[in-house]
């Protein structure tokens, strides 16, 4: 599959670049919409939309195009000076997903960071957690992001081996299991700020809960006063078939955190969502960034957020992601073992079959003209961009149907 023209790219990447990746020896030079190219013009399917970052599809010609505006007008002020871009997003967030107020922020996990550090100020100044006593509770099989404090949180030991000591203040219970966090609160909910959860843990292998566990998990939170904090990056802006996946369940978090296809892939663009009493608790010069908030990303936040409303992609996402679903459940074959997901976040559990595995389908699809890629080991994600057609679906299902076949 590698050409000699990709070779040489990928070459460069292992002699100067870290190798803190494994890709698919394919090498893009472009996109447009549910499509991908690459170096030598071969056109695929991308179901992976960079981690859920491209919702609105590759170079979405809106995006773009209020990117290039702004870029040849103001890219960049810090937030040392007022500009007028900020307030205008501001204000479009506050009527967009119903917040008092939010946090501008670049990366994902900076995002965290920031619910982080949010979740303990409040705790100290509003709940009374004595100093430097604040408990964090996350899930096992979490992925939040990659700095200390983050991974401080994880059970994945590629991401948390040597990176100790690791930050304190932080408790994992297992993940879907309401029980344990009834039980964990009944000792220490007087410590307790805040419970981060993912609505459907992605990086994990698109762990779904069952339902009824976000609203329960919110209703234990209501009733130890601890705040509900969702890590809506990756299954936020329509992913899972509704604007956020916890809206499935009618649940509010006290803190939202999103980033990923809040610019539609064009830049690094988070946010962190939270009404006053929340928020209102950090005052100037405790936290903040450079970048957070730069008129670039505020205009292209907002055209990328008009995107999947005007295009209904939340609603195409609900009736495809069906689709996808019984399409995988009907293909008999010893390579599946099981299909789960909601929306367009799906995954396919992979059997090892006489010695084929996950990362060999993947090489096979790719070969067919589709681009997925394992997670675990064992679990293949299937996550085109949102804009992608009935039509086109079918068509991807028809090559992912012929390289399980293959092998």
């Amino acid at each position: 599959m590698m050409t000699p023209k990709s070779k040489q790219y990928i070459e460069l990447e292992e002699e100067y670049g870290a190798h803190n990746y494994h890709p698919l020896p394919v090498v893009l030079s472009r996109g447009l919409g549910c499509y991908v190219w690459d170096v030598d013009g071969k056109r695929y399917f991308d179901f992976l939309s960079a981690y859920s970052a491209v919702n609105q599809g590759h170079c979405h010609p809106k995006i773009v195009a209020a990117l290039q505006t702004q870029a040849q007008t103001l890219c960049l002020t810090s937030r040392a000076f007022y500009n007028d871009a900020l307030g205008p997003y501001e204000a479009f967030m506050h009527d967009y997903f119903g917040y008092d107020k939010i946090l501008p922020m670049n990366s994902g996990a900076e995002a965290v960071e920031t619910a982080l550090k949010l979740t303990r100020k409040w705790g100290y100044l509003k709940k009374g957690i004595p100093e430097n006593e604040a408990i964090i509770v996350a899930c096992s099989g979490n992925f939040h992001g990659r700095t200390i404090s983050i991974v401080s949180l994880s059970t994945d030991t590629d991401a948390r081996a040597d990176y100790g000591p690791y930050t304190p203040g932080i408790a994992v219970i297992p993940y879907n299991d309401v029980d344990a966090l009834a039980s964990f609160f009944e000792e220490k909910a007087a410590s307790v700020a805040g419970f981060l959860v993912e609505p459907i843990q992605g990086e994990a292998g698109v762990n779904v809960p069952d339902e009824g566990y976000l609203k329960a998990c919110y209703q234990l939170c209501k009733a130890y006063n601890v705040l509900f904090v969702a890590d809506e990056i990756q299954t936020g802006i329509g992913r899972t078939g509704r604007l956020l996946c916890c809206d499935h369940e009618e649940v509010r978090p006290d803190i939202l955190i999103l980033g990923k296809a809040l610019s539609g892939g064009v830049l690094p663009v988070s946010a962190v969502l939270a009404d006053n009493e929340i928020m209102m608790t950090i005052k100037p010069g405790q936290h903040g960034s450079t970048f957070g908030g730069f008129p670039l990303a505020c205009k292209v936040a907002m055209t990328a957020l008009e995107v999947v409303k005007e295009e209904k992609l939340a609603e195409k996402a609900e009736k495809l992601g069906k689709i996808f679903r019984h399409e995988m459940s009907a293909i008999k074959s010893p390579l599946i073992r099981q299909v789960r997901g909601k929306g367009l976040l799906n995954a396919v559990v992979i059997a090892p079959h006489e010695g084929k595995e996950a990362w060999d389908l993947c090489l096979k699809m790719a070969e067919k003209g589709l681009l997925a890629k394992p997670t675990h080991g064992d679990i293949i994600r299937f996550a085109p961009p949102l804009v992608i057609t009935e039509q086109e679906l079918m068509k991807a299902i028809g090559i992912i149907k012929e390289s399980i076949e293959s092998l």
